[in-house]
Protein backbone atom coordinates (compact mmCIF):
# COMPACT_ATOMS: atom_id res chain seq x y z
CA UNK A 1 0.00 0.00 0.00
CA UNK A 2 1.38 3.41 -0.75
CA UNK A 3 1.87 6.10 1.72
CA UNK A 4 0.15 9.62 0.85
CA UNK A 5 1.22 12.77 2.35
CA UNK A 6 -1.53 15.30 3.17
CA UNK A 7 -1.40 19.04 4.67
CA UNK A 8 -4.17 21.07 5.84
CA UNK A 9 -5.04 24.17 4.58
CA UNK A 10 -6.12 26.37 7.38
CA UNK A 11 -3.69 24.91 10.03
CA UNK A 12 -0.89 23.37 8.47
CA UNK A 13 -0.60 20.29 10.07
CA UNK A 14 0.61 17.16 8.05
CA UNK A 15 0.64 13.62 8.14
CA UNK A 16 1.92 11.17 6.39
CA UNK A 17 -1.19 8.08 5.67
CA UNK A 18 -1.11 4.62 4.44
CA UNK A 19 -3.94 4.14 2.20
CA UNK A 20 -5.23 1.92 -0.72
CA UNK A 21 -5.23 3.25 -4.23
CA UNK A 22 -8.90 2.55 -3.99
CA UNK A 23 -9.47 4.25 -0.46
CA UNK A 24 -10.95 8.10 -0.72
CA UNK A 25 -8.97 10.77 0.01
CA UNK A 26 -9.27 12.18 3.52
CA UNK A 27 -10.58 15.65 3.70
CA UNK A 28 -10.99 16.28 7.40
CA UNK A 29 -8.43 17.47 9.75
CA UNK A 30 -7.22 15.33 12.71
CA UNK A 31 -6.01 18.44 13.85
CA UNK A 32 -8.28 20.94 13.52
CA UNK A 33 -10.93 19.40 12.22
CA UNK A 34 -11.64 21.65 9.03
CA UNK A 35 -12.63 20.11 5.68
CA UNK A 36 -9.41 21.46 3.86
CA UNK A 37 -6.94 17.93 4.47
CA UNK A 38 -6.05 17.55 0.64
CA UNK A 39 -3.27 15.00 -0.48
CA UNK A 40 0.18 16.67 -1.59
CA UNK A 41 2.02 15.60 -4.42
CA UNK A 42 5.49 14.10 -3.82
CA UNK A 43 8.49 13.05 -5.18
CA UNK A 44 9.02 9.21 -6.00
CA UNK A 45 10.68 7.31 -3.11
CA UNK A 46 13.35 5.97 -5.11
CA UNK A 47 16.40 7.02 -7.10
CA UNK A 48 17.62 4.93 -10.53
CA UNK A 49 21.41 4.57 -10.48
CA UNK A 50 23.75 2.86 -12.81
CA UNK A 51 23.90 1.87 -15.87
CA UNK A 52 20.52 0.28 -16.60
CA UNK A 53 19.15 -2.93 -16.98
CA UNK A 54 17.97 -5.35 -20.20
CA UNK A 55 15.01 -7.30 -20.32
CA UNK A 56 17.03 -10.26 -20.89
CA UNK A 57 19.30 -9.46 -17.77
CA UNK A 58 16.78 -11.54 -15.57
CA UNK A 59 15.17 -13.89 -18.35
CA UNK A 60 16.12 -17.89 -17.48
CA UNK A 61 17.48 -16.96 -14.09
CA UNK A 62 21.22 -17.10 -12.96
CA UNK A 63 21.80 -19.97 -15.35
CA UNK A 64 20.68 -18.42 -18.26
CA UNK A 65 23.14 -15.42 -17.86
CA UNK A 66 26.55 -17.53 -17.16
CA UNK A 67 25.34 -20.04 -19.82
CA UNK A 68 25.16 -16.51 -22.07
CA UNK A 69 28.43 -15.51 -21.17
CA UNK A 70 30.53 -18.53 -20.94
CA UNK A 71 29.68 -19.23 -24.74
CA UNK A 72 30.37 -15.36 -25.55
CA UNK A 73 33.89 -15.92 -24.48
CA UNK A 74 34.05 -19.42 -25.74
CA UNK A 75 33.39 -18.03 -29.22
CA UNK A 76 36.47 -15.08 -28.37
CA UNK A 77 38.61 -18.50 -27.10
CA UNK A 78 38.54 -20.38 -30.54
CA UNK A 79 40.41 -17.61 -32.54
CA UNK A 80 38.06 -18.20 -35.12
CA UNK A 81 35.83 -15.09 -36.65
CA UNK A 82 32.55 -14.88 -34.98
CA UNK A 83 30.57 -13.68 -37.64
CA UNK A 84 32.05 -16.89 -40.06
CA UNK A 85 31.34 -19.25 -36.99
CA UNK A 86 27.40 -17.78 -36.24
CA UNK A 87 26.81 -18.27 -39.95
CA UNK A 88 27.86 -21.60 -40.34
CA UNK A 89 26.03 -22.82 -37.32
CA UNK A 90 22.91 -20.85 -38.04
CA UNK A 91 22.91 -22.44 -41.93
CA UNK A 92 21.99 -25.72 -41.05
CA UNK A 93 19.40 -24.86 -38.42
CA UNK A 94 17.85 -21.98 -40.13
CA UNK A 95 15.73 -22.40 -43.42
CA UNK A 96 17.44 -19.30 -45.23
CA UNK A 97 20.40 -20.42 -45.15
CA UNK A 98 22.16 -17.51 -42.73
CA UNK A 99 22.22 -15.46 -45.77
CA UNK A 100 19.56 -13.15 -45.19
CA UNK A 101 19.66 -9.67 -43.10
CA UNK A 102 18.15 -11.69 -39.93
CA UNK A 103 21.19 -13.44 -38.98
Amino acid sequence: MPIYAYKCDSCGYAQDVLQKVSDEPLTVCPACGAGTFRKQVTAAGFQLKGTGWYVTDFRGGAGAAAGAATSKSDDGAKGGDSATSNSDSAGASTPCGASCACH
